[in-house]
Order: structure tokens, then sequence, then C-alpha cells
């Protein structure tokens, strides 16, 4: 029983009954690096094979649980007769019970997984005839293997010593557009203390003038002043409360001049409306407060109403009015502790009562049309002066369009012009493209909104960062453009933000004949902020050098080339 090991190309062998009578992990070890591990036995001994199966087979068992060693099982001897017929003689029916069969030979070597030979001597003919072609075949796998783990190790080896890839660093963060809080309703309150382009005058029975108000905000609030104000018909006023309501007030009907069909005009004085019931007619300015700040502040107004009134049975009928006036959410009307009423009171209004969307391009209590692009557009000059500066003062001082019924807009398109109406309605907008928004955001810039005019960056920044890079690449959008007309509407926000977002997609823009069209000023800032930055790219470009030239080196290919010259030597004497 030989272990054959393979060292420049001779062979090795030491005998195993030696190497086992040492202790197991010594003879683990050893064995591991064998190349092929042969066991052989006598077929015309029969103690020899059952020597090797009881005590060397389970040891071999454990060795290749751990290491892959090929292994030959090889039986020695010539055997006598085993093709004829079997002698019945007394002495080779003797010898029947000492040769070893083929079938246990081949059972033997299934049992370990191993290759089975037979032999008839150890000579040099059957040695290199059978022999020795399959245990170079399995010195040759062994080899490989063990070449192809060798090489494993080195690659892991050299892994550890490659310098790594330079880092790349996030981009820098872009700015935050912010937009500020909503002045919807505190515009409208606005609107009533200052009680401008008012078309309603509340009075006592006496005739003295109590509060003045807008009747496309009452209209908004409540149906009972649509059905005073004759923009519905009082007929359909099926609500028992409600026409009960509609009775404590008495209005001129020459002083209404609602129908769609009339002649637009524009009454500077206020309709005159009496308010029949005291109590009602007492504490009107807060209520009307109430209307025009939302119906999130009842806790509010009854607190205010039961100080005023004495009476708490007075202030209960006041609020019973009001219910039946301003329809409101149970959850609204209920008591409340004074912590939650005070609470309640510093928080903003929602827009419960009082959305102006209904009157929007309407014909309906419209008092001013805005003639642009050979259309006109109905509004109300109350909204547009509580919701814009320069329509407060456009409306309100020595110019033309005070007193005119047909105002002119230029350099404004009908669908910029009428988002921008819209947002003065109701305080949103819907743009449909950047460009849109960028033309919105220059039409509240001309009308001094600067909420419109954030909630448009916001709008462009939101869709450019929402933009894939492939989309980027191939728009026809020029970011240039939209950075000079930033820079020239005095958008400081959305300018500082393009800068950035050129910088941060630099090997994009950078690629685009519009690049070149930057100031020198923006260039200099797009290069000291741009992502990737030079210095990345340069040491990427160093690092690719570097493993390209590894690469180019094969440090096998000289041993590869010494070890086939030694094959063809030794299998090719001279």
């Amino acid at each position: 029983m030989w272990a054959f090991r393979d060292q420049v190309g001779q062979y090795y062998r030491k005998h195993l009954q030696d190497l086992f009578d040492n202790d197991w992990y010594s003879s683990r070890n050893v064995v591991g690096q064998a190349d092929i591990i042969v066991l052989k036995y006598s077929i015309n001994d029969k103690a020899s094979f059952q020597d090797v199966k009881d005590n060397y087979v389970p040891m071999i068992k454990r060795i290749l649980n751990q290491w892959t060693i090929p292994v030959i099982v090889a039986a020695v001897g010539a055997r006598q007769n085993e093709d004829g017929p079997p002698c019945s003689c007394p002495l080779c029916t003797s010898d029947k019970g000492s040769y070893v069969p083929s079938c246990e030979g081949l059972q033997l070597s299934k049992e370990i997984g191993a290759t089975y030979l037979e032999l008839h001597s150890l000579n040099d003919f059957y040695v290199g005839k059978y022999f020795g072609g399959v245990l170079e075949y399995f010195i040759i796998q062994s080899l490989k293997q063990k070449s192809s783990q060798k090489d494993k190790k080195k690659k892991r080896s050299s892994r550890l010593h490659v310098a790594p890839p330079p880092r790349l660093t996030e981009p820098v963060k872009l700015p935050c557009l912010k937009i500020e809080d909503s002045r919807y309703h505190c515009d409208l309150l606005g609107l009533f203390y200052s009680s401008q382009c008012a078309d309603v005058a509340f009075c006592c029975k006496g005739g003295q003038e109590v509060a003045r108000a807008h009747r496309v905000v009452l209209c908004t609030v409540s149906q009972v002043f649509m059905f005073l104000f004759g923009v519905a018909n009082a007929c359909e006023l099926d609500d028992s409360s409600g026409r009960s309501t509609l009775d404590l007030f008495v209005t001129d009907p020459k002083d209404i001049k609602l129908a769609p069909n009339q002649d637009l005009h524009y009454n500077r004085h206020p309709i005159r409306v009496i308010i029949r019931d005291s109590l009602l007619c007492a504490s009107y300015p807060e209520i009307l407060k109430f209307i025009y700040t939302g119906a999130d502040l009842w806790e509010e107004l009854e607190s205010t109403l039961c100080k005023k009134l004495t009476n708490a049975e007075q202030a209960k009928h006041v609020l019973e009015i009001v219910k039946c006036l301003v329809p409101c959410n149970d959850k609204m009307l209920c008591s409340s502790p004074v912590t939650t009423r005070r609470s309640n009171a510093k928080r903003l209004p929602e827009s419960h009562c009082c959305t102006l969307s209904l009157f929007f391009k309407s014909l309906v209590l419209a008092d001013v049309v805005f003639k642009i692009q050979g259309t006109v557009v109905h509004a109300h000059r109350a909204v547009l002066v509580a919701r814009c500066e320069v329509m407060a003062a456009m409306f309100n001082g020595n110019y033309a369009e005070t007193k005119a019924c047909l105002v002119p807009i230029h350099g404004v398109s009908k669908e910029t012009f009428l988002s921008f109406l819209e947002y003065l309605y109701t305080d949103a907008c819907c743009t449909a493209s950047i460009l849109q928004a960028m033309a919105l955001f220059i039409c509240a810039e001309m009308y001094q909104v600067p909420r419109l005019q954030q909630i448009c960056e916001s709008y462009i920044v939101t869709q450019l960062q929402s933009m894939p890079s492939r989309e980027l690449t191939s728009t026809n959008l020029s970011i240039v453009n939209l950075l000079k007309k930033a820079k020239f509407h005095n958008a400081i926000r959305l300018s500082t933000w393009l800068l950035h977002f050129i910088a941060s997609n630099y090997l994009i823009f950078s690629q685009k004949v519009e690049f070149q069209e930057l100031s020198e000023e923006e260039q200099a800032f797009v290069e000291n902020h741009r992502w990737p930055s030079s210095v990345y790219l340069q040491e990427l470009t160093e690092y690719r050098h570097h493993m390209h030239s590894r690469r180019s080196r094969c440090s096998l290919m000289p041993w590869i080339s010494e070890r086939a010259r030694h094959i063809l030597n030794t299998e090719n004497p001279t």
C-alpha cells in the first residue's frame, strides 16, 4: 500500500503502514498532501485483503471526508482457472478459501469510490501498461486541482494589495425651496376690515350702518345670502329654518342688479340690507368676522357673543341664527373646555366655509372684465383686491382701471392669466409643464404675488428632479434659458438652485451647446460645485490605467512555458 506524490516529474512512495503507525493527526496532515493513494493486496492472500478492508479502509474514508484524493485498489496476482470450469480436486477446493474473488475487490472499490485494477505481477510491463496510465491520469488531475487552488489563493492575496478605487462622494444637496404658509383667510379678513370694494351695507332698523361686506364672499358661505341677493331662486329654499333666517333681512329690489343676462355694471354704492333682529344686528360685525375667517373659530365667536350680550339666552338665540345662516360641522359647534378653545382659536382657520372657486370665471356678481388675446374673462374686484396688492392699487387709486369695467391685459397669455386668477380664487394652481409654470411665475412676479412665485418654483424644481438622466440628456428644454429668465425676474432662489442642478449633472450639461451660453461667473460657480469633481475624474483615470497595466502583465505565462517544455522533454527524451 503506497501513497504517491509528484515533485518535479519524479514519483515518490511511502509505505502507509509506517505512516499510519503514527498518531491520527500527524498521518492525516501527511496523507492530505498526497496526490494519489493506492491500496494493494494479493489475490491469493485473503488475509492481506481482509487486513486492508478492516484496518486501512476506515482511515481512508476519514481522510476522504476532508480531502479529495484519487484512490486506486490494486489486486496483484494470477488467478488460476478463473475463466474455465472450476476444478474439483481436493487441492484446488482447499485453495478457494484463500484467494480473493474479483467481486469482493469491486465491492471494496465502490465503498470508497476508488478505481479497481488487477495486475498479474508488479513487473515493469504490467505496471507500465495498466497501472501507469491510470496513475498518470490521476496525478495530472490532482496537479490541475492543486494549481487552481494556488491560483485562487494568489488572486485573493493579490486583491489585498491592489489599490482601492477612488471614492466618489455624494453630490451636494440641492437647496430646499420652501413655500410660505397660506394667507388665504388672512387676506379675506383684511378685505373685511378695509371694506375696499364693499358692495353690501348692513343697517339696523333705524337706518344706521352696522357693517359692510362683499356679496361674493357672503354667497360663497351661505345659501341664505344667495337667495337674498337673487343669485338663487328663493322658492328653492325648502328648509323652514332657512326661510325664517331669510326673513330677518330686507333689501331694496331696485338695488339688486345681478341677473346674468344683464349688462355688466360696476356700482360704487353698496346695496343696503336691513337687519330686522336687534340682537343679531348688535353682534353682526363679530358674525361677519367669523364668516370671513372660516367656520373653524366657532368657539371664539361663542365666547365673544357671551361677553357682548349680557343675557345667556340672548347669546344662545343669536348663535342659533348663525347656525342656520352658516352651515358648520357638528364637531365645530359643540362646546369644549377653555384650553381647547384657546388652542383652536390660535389655529389657522380651514377653508370650510369660504372657497371662492364657485365664482371663478363666472358672470354672476362679476363687476370687472379682463380682455386678453381677443377673449374676455369675468372677475370680481373684491377677490382681486384682497389677494393681490397690485390689483388693489389698480382698482382703488387714480388709474383708468378704477372706474372702468373692461380692463385690457398685455404681455401674458390667456392660459397663464387664467391660472393666475385661479390661484387668487382658490389659493391653488395646476400647471401642465415647466414652461407654463415659468410663465405663471413671471405673471406672479408682475403682479407681486410671492407665494404663487414660490409654488411655481417648487413645481419647476420637483419636475426637474424627477427627470431621469436619459430624459434630461434628450430633452429640448433649455435649463440655461430657464436660468436666464429666473435671473431677469429676480428669482434668486430659483436661479441659485438651477446653477446647483447644472453642477450636479455636469457630465450631461457640459456636452450641450447651451452650456457655453453661461456667463464666466456662472461657469466658475458650476466648475467649483460640479459633480463628479475634476479631482475624482483624474483619480479614476489613473486607477483605470493602473488596473489595465496590471492585467496586461501575466505572471503565469513563464511558469506555463517552463512546465510545457519539461513535459515535452519527459515524453520525448533524446
